[in-house]
């Protein structure tokens, strides 16, 4: 009895002290500047952040989605599902009693103080400890439970706390990437140990978070049908009808305060799909992005053909992994398809942003311990496509450690004889992380042509690309050739 106590104590130890490098990382992160400081008129989204949380403290629900006085749309508009609005209400109504300086409506645009820096990090840190690190910690331990798959499972889940993207976009740049990414953790959970209703319900939420958890949808709707028509014939309408139900109410909650009319459902709509923004922001790690230069596609085609034409790519990309999850639908093929899936939508739909690789990353991070050396290329990758973003944000140093640590954590804590690979291979990676270390460096250090002010985003851009549609490949063919449970 006493050994047992012992082990338990000293499992309890190790788990504290993942949730606190995890934490410490963060927090040296969030001490670096964030997205538009100091940088009028919009600033970035930092400011988007504040000024939602003043919108919604301030205002009727009713306006949140509105343009009209005190709630400019151009001024940062709210773009976010009601979970969004929900929480900048709370964090909002926090803010107004610590300070009303922080949300004061109209006057308080562009406010940037020490006392509310720390504010702002602080709740992204809470959502981290109080939703994201425990759904990773809940998926290792759940993982490492199965018999047949027996590890280390804290190794695996500091890994992926310790994965350099989400880290610098939510506690660098400022996001809350962390709150619809725990939320579709909770759901895969939910479904990889025959929760279903849980499971639908939780991806409910996070759709309802952020609208880009679409890139998750289909693998959710396909495993989940896939699995009604597996059931005896009794039970297949009964358990379809109670997984529509959880969807519908749960959808209709979140939705409540904005059902008051049909002109308020489609304003909402209308600020989560704003197609007038364009086939991409910035430059895009994606093939639209990537091709831009020699098609000149937006030069020379009409925005609704440009549409219509990557729904078309999209449809397609993503619909052999659909149908196979649909007649094959296990858990592992799930969840090679949530990669597939975000994957099909990054590189070939319409209006993506840099920043929407994180919805690929999270489904390659839930294969660490299956394929360490891939997914580690990958996850890698997936921040050099987000580099010039960063490097606007102040944030090279801390990327490049960041980097370099989950690097070296990698060879250390992840299976040895799963990352070992032929020598061909080997060389294949060490001339990618050498190709990615001199465009970032020529990025900062060398002045581009004239003529060509965005060559080096471009290149990164295309560079990640290339190695996301080689990987996108290599997913399609694990999942094709999948053969356990």
């Amino acid at each position: 009895m006493g050994e047992i106590s012992r082990v338990v104590s000293n499992q309890w130890m190790q788990i504290c002290v993942v949730v606190l490098v995890a934490v410490l990382v963060r927090w040296s992160v969030s001490l670096n500047p964030y997205s538009g400081a100091g940088k009028p008129p919009m600033f970035g989204d930092y400011e988007a952040q504040r000024h939602w949380m003043e919108v919604t403290s301030n205002l009727p629900i009713g306006q949140w989605y509105m343009n009209g006085t005190g709630n400019n749309l151009q001024y940062w508009g709210l773009d976010y599902p009601p979970l969004t609005a929900y929480h900048s209400w709370i964090c909002g109504k926090v803010s107004s009693f610590l300070n009303a300086d922080w949300v004061e409506l109209d006057s308080s645009h562009g406010y940037e103080s020490y006392e509310h820096k720390l504010f702002m990090r602080y709740s992204v840190l809470a959502i981290d400890v109080l939703l994201y690190i425990p759904a990773v910690l809940l998926f290792c331990w759940f993982e490492s439970s199965k018999k047949i798959s027996s590890f280390d499972w804290l190794r695996v889940a500091m890994i992926i706390l310790l994965y350099p993207g989400l880290i610098v976009i939510d506690h660098g740049h400022f996001q809350y990437n962390n709150a619809s990414l725990g939320f579709a953790l909770l759901a895969t959970i939910a479904l990889s140990t025959n929760h279903d209703l849980w499971g639908s319900m939780l991806f409910v939420l996070a759709l309802n978070y952020k609208q880009m958890e679409l890139y998750h949808a289909m693998p959710f709707f396909c495993y989940l049908l896939g699995r009604c028509f597996r059931l005896s014939d009794e039970n297949r309408l009964w358990k379809l009808i109670k997984i529509g139900v959880v969807v519908v109410v749960s959808f209709f909650i979140c939705w409540l305060p904005f059902l008051t009319s049909v002109e308020s459902v489609l304003q909402v709509l209308h600020r989560l799909f704003p197609f007038a923004r364009g086939l991409y922001e910035d430059k895009v790690a994606n093939v639209w992005c990537s091709i831009e230069p020699i098609i000149r596609t937006r030069e020379r085609l009409s925005q609704d053909v440009v549409i219509k034409i990557a729904l078309a790519s999209t449809l397609l990309a993503l619909l052999p992994s659909a149908i196979h999850l649909l007649f094959r639908p296990t858990i592992r093929c799930f969840r090679l398809a949530l990669i597939n899936s975000s994957l099909a939508f990054f590189l070939f739909s319409f209006q993506v942003h840099e920043k929407s690789i994180l919805l690929v990353t999270l489904p390659v991070c839930l294969l660490l311990q299956e394929k360490p050396f891939e997914c580690t290329w990958f996850l890698l990758t997936s921040v050099l496509s987000m580099f010039p973003l960063l490097i606007k944000d102040g944030q090279f140093l801390s990327t490049s450690v960041l980097c370099l640590l989950f690097l070296m954590a990698s060879n250390v804590l992840l299976d040895s004889q799963k990352l070992k690979k032929t020598i061909h291979i080997q060389i294949i990676f060490w001339l990618s992380m050498l190709g990615m270390s001199i465009l970032c460096i020529s990025h900062l250090l060398v002045p581009p042509p004239a003529r060509y002010p965005d060559i080096y985003p471009l290149l990164i851009s295309a560079y990640s690309c290339a190695h996301f549609l080689v990987f996108f490949v290599y997913c399609h063919y694990l999942q094709f050739t999948s053969v356990a449970d």
